[in-house]
């Protein structure tokens, strides 16, 4: 947990979760921590972690069971989900760019020279 972050912390446990179930750390039906056990554990209010919990639950990543606790949904559909609205992200952008009057050409060589530069290439 960033407490200087500008990102609100019920936001900063979301990513967080997300990120755990994606990569498979978390697996699929694990129990995730009670609201206060977790609320404990980062030493910030339970209705943090409560509207944390609910918003995960609202986006899939999670279902809860009435007495038996939060659970996470499979990583593997989640990450199909995920990719999607990355592919759907990256479309709008590069619409964007092309409202702007770029010609396509240009900013598929654009993208091409950043991947090769994130991948190291020289």
């Amino acid at each position: 947990m960033d407490y200087r972050s500008g990102q609100p912390l019920y936001l900063q446990v979301v990513e967080g979760y997300k990120r755990l179930i994606l990569s498979g750390v978390i697996s699929e039906n694990e129990r995730l921590p009670s609201v206060r056990e977790l609320a404990s554990k980062l030493a910030i209010n339970p209705n943090t972690i409560g509207r944390a919990y609910r918003e995960l639950e609202a986006l899939g990543y999670v279902g809860s069971s009435p007495g038996k606790g939060i659970f996470a949904m499979s990583g593997d559909n989640l990450r199909e989900c995920d990719i999607s609205e990355i592919y759907k992200a990256i479309g709008s952008e590069i619409k964007k760019l092309l409202d702007y009057g770029h010609n396509l050409e240009d900013v598929l060589t654009e993208i091409n020279t950043r991947f090769s530069l994130l991948r190291g290439d020289q």
